[in-house]
C-alpha cells in the first residue's frame, strides 16, 4: 500500500475545498503560469480521430492532409500546447515507411498502402516549426483484430510473439523476442527521424490476458520491454525523452482505493519503478477520473517521481455528452490544482480540444496557457547548459533580430534558442510573460524594431538547459518606453494603418513571429477585433486578390497593466 504524506494529503483537501468554492485569490494563484511546464495533447491516428480526416491518394489529396495537420497545430499552437504525442505505431502498423510493419489504412484509407509521402517525416517538421516537441506514440502490446493486416503480417513473420484473444491479436510479454521486436520499432523511429520523445502506451499485460505468472514475474516482462526501448533508444540519442502512459493509479494508497484498477497490481506496470531505476524521464499517467479518484492519485505520482516529469492525463473527451457529460469545472479544478504541485497536463484526445468542447479550448488559450512554456529539462542527464550567445544584433531594416556565439556542451547536434521581449531593460527571462519565441532553429527571428522593445536571447541545447541571456540593451533609466515602433494596440482592439491609394488590399494577416498564419480579418475599418488572441507580439500583413503580402508591422497585445 503506497502511502501519502499527512502534508501532502491536508494541502490536496484544502486545495480540492478552495477550488470548489472559487475563491478568486487562489484561483489567481493557482493560473499564474510556469515558465517550464509540459503542456501535451495525444494526436490519435487510428481511424481518423483526431488526424487525419481526409485520404492521401493524389497530389491534391496529400496536400489537403498535410493542410488539415497544419491547420490542428495551428490551434494548438495558440493554444500554448508544447509537446505533441503523435499516434505513430497504430495496431501493427505505422504512418512511416518501416522495415518492420505495415502502412496503416488512416493516411491513405487502404490498409498496407503508402499515402505517396512521409506523414511522419512532415509532421515532425511542421511541430518543429511551431517551437513544438514531438514525441512518437508507439503502441505496444495490441495489434488489432485478429483477421486484420497488422496482426495477420506480425503472426505470419513471428507467431511466437503473437496470441489471441477472442478476436484481438496482441504481442506476448511473455517472450524476450517481442522486448527486441519492440525495441527495434523505437530504434527505426529514432534513427530515422529528428523526434524528440519515445511514447510507449498500452505497455502493460491486456486485461483480458489470462495471467499464470506471478505478479513480480509479470512486472520483470513488462520491465524487460521498457530496459529495452531505452538502451536502444538512449544509445542512439540521449537525448531523447522516453516516456509512457501507465494506468491513472499505480496502486491502492493506504487512504484511497483504486477499486481493482491499477497500474502495478493489475497489469504488471512498474512506472514508478521506471522512474527510480532511469529508464523513463517523463509519465503521462491516464487520470480518466475526478474528485477523490483523481487528486490523491495524482499526488501520489508525483511524490514518487524521484525528480522526473509528471504529466497527468485529462479525460477531456468525458465532457462530451455522449460520454460521462463533465462540467468544464472538473478539469478547470484538475488542471489548477496540478500545476500548484509542479506537473503539467496532457489532453487525451486531440480533437475535444479543438471542437472547444464545453469552452475548453477557450479556457486554455486564453486563461489557463495564455504565455509560452519551456518543457523541463532533463537535468539527470545532463546538466551543464550552453554557452551563452555572444553578439546580438536587431536591424531596424530588415526587422529582424539575430545572435551569434553560443556553444554547446552537450552530446546533441544543435541548439534551440528562446527569445523573450519586454518594455524593460534588461528583459528578465524567468518571467514567463516575456517569452515570445521558443525552441527557434538557426540565429534569426523577424521581430518589431526601434525602439520599442529590448529583445534577450538564451541558447537551449536538446536536454532543455538554457543558457545565460545576451541582452539587445543592458539597462534602461525609464522603466516604460515609447510604443511608437509597434502598431496601436489596447490588448482588445487594434487599429489597422490606413491603405493609402497604392495598397490594393481588402484582407490582412495576422501571424506569430515566426511565420505561422494565425487569423485574417476584411481590411476596411479603423479598427479590428484582436480579443480572442492571447497575448504575445504578432506581424500584422496586408494580402490583396493575388495572394501577395505585405508586412504593415507588428503589435503586442498585453492585458494585464502590471505587465512589464
Amino acid at each position: 500500500m503506497k502511502q501519502i504524506s499527512l502534508i501532502i494529503i491536508l494541502t490536496f483537501v484544502t486545495l480540492f475545498s478552495l477550488a470548489k468554492s472559487n475563491i478568486p485569490l487562489l484561483q489567481s494563484a493557482l493560473q499564474s503560469t510556469p515558465k517550464r511546464e509540459v503542456r501535451a495533447v495525444w494526436l490519435t491516428t487510428i481511424g481518423g480521430l483526431d488526424w487525419p480526416h481526409s485520404y492521401a491518394r493524389s497530389a491534391y489529396s496529400i496536400e489537403k492532409q498535410k493542410r488539415e495537420l497544419c491547420a490542428i497545430l495551428d490551434k494548438y499552437a495558440l493554444a500554448g500546447i508544447n509537446t505533441i504525442l503523435i499516434q505513430t505505431r497504430i495496431r501493427g502498423t505505422v504512418i512511416y515507411p518501416s522495415a518492420y510493419e505495415p502502412w496503416d489504412g488512416c493516411l491513405s484509407g487502404i490498409p498496407g498502402q503508402s499515402p505517396g509521402y512521409d506523414a511522419l517525416e512532415f509532421a515532425v517538421e511542421e511541430c518543429h516549426k511551431r517551437g513544438m516537441e514531438i514525441h512518437a506514440w508507439v503502441v505496444c502490446m495490441p495489434i488489432g483484430k485478429w483477421n486484420q493486416l497488422g496482426s495477420k503480417m506480425l503472426t505470419k513473420k513471428h507467431p511466437e510473439l503473437t496470441k489471441k484473444i477472442d478476436v484481438e491479436g496482441y504481442m506476448n510479454p511473455e517472450k524476450p523476442q517481442t522486448a527486441n521486436y519492440i525495441a527495434n520499432i523505437c530504434q527505426e523511429i529514432t534513427q530515422n527521424y529528428d523526434i524528440d520523445g519515445i511514447h510507449l502506451d498500452y505497455i502493460r499485460y491486456p486485461e483480458t490476458w489470462n495471467l499464470k505468472v506471478n505478479r513480480n514475474e509479470g512486472r520483470r516482462n513488462i520491465t524487460r520491454i521498457v530496459e529495452a526501448v531505452h538502451d536502444q533508444v538512449k544509445h542512439l540519442k540521449p537525448w531523447v525523452k522516453l516516456s509512457c502512459s501507465p494506468i491513472g493509479k499505480f496502486d491502492d494508497l493506504s487512504r484511497y482505493s483504486s477499486h481493482g484498477w491499477n497500474a502495478y497490481s493489475r497489469v504488471y506496470q512498474d512506472a514508478q519503478g521506471w522512474l527510480r531505476d532511469g529508464l523513463m524521464d517523463q509519465l503521462y499517467p491516464m487520470l480518466y477520473f475526478q474528485g477523490d479518484q483523481f487528486f490523491p492519485f495524482a499526488i501520489n505520482w508525483q511524490e514518487e517521481s524521484y525528480g522526473r516529469t509528471i504529466v497527468p492525463g485529462l479525460g477531456i473527451y468525458f465532457m462530451a455528452a455522449q460520454e460521462k457529460n463533465w462540467n468544464l469545472d472538473v478539469l478547470k479544478q484538475e488542471m489548477q490544482v496540478i500545476r500548484n504541485f509542479g506537473m503539467g497536463q496532457a489532453y487525451f484526445r486531440g480533437k475535444f480540444l479543438t471542437d472547444n468542447t464545453k469552452g475548453i479550448y477557450d479556457f486554455v488559450e486564453t486563461d489557463f496557457s495564455r504565455y509560452l512554456a519551456l518543457v523541463p529539462a532533463m537535468t539527470w542527464l545532463q546538466s551543464t547548459p550552453p554557452i551563452a550567445p555572444t553578439t546580438i544584433n536587431v536591424d531596424a531594416k530588415t526587422s529582424t533580430l539575430s545572435w551569434s556565439g553560443a556553444v554547446d556542451q552537450s552530446p546533441a547536434p544543435y541548439l534551440l534558442y528562446n527569445v523573450y521581449a519586454s518594455q524593460q531593460a534588461p528583459v528578465d527571462i524567468n518571467d514567463s510573460r516575456n517569452l515570445v519565441a521558443s525552441r527557434v532553429r538557426g540565429t534569426s527571428l523577424h521581430v518589431p524594431t526601434g525602439n520599442s522593445l529590448a529583445y534577450a536571447v538564451t541558447a537551449m541545447d536538446r536536454f532543455g538547459n538554457e543558457s545565460a541571456a545576451i541582452q539587445s540593451v543592458k539597462e534602461r533609466t525609464q522603466p516604460k518606453i515609447d510604443l511608437g515602433g509597434l502598431l496601436k494596440c489596447d490588448g482588445f482592439k487594434l487599429e489597422l494603418p490606413a491603405k493609402g491609394p497604392a495598397l490594393d488590399a481588402n484582407f490582412v494577416v495576422i501571424e506569430s513571429l515566426q511565420g505561422i498564419m494565425i487569423t485574417t480579418r476584411v481590411y476596411q475599418s479603423q479598427l479590428t477585433d484582436v480579443s480572442a488572441l492571447p497575448e504575445g507580439m504578432y506581424i500584422l500583413k496586408s494580402i490583396n486578390k493575388k495572394g501577395y503580402t505585405h508586412r504593415l508591422g507588428y503589435f503586442m497585445i498585453k492585458r494585464n497593466a502590471n505587465v512589464q
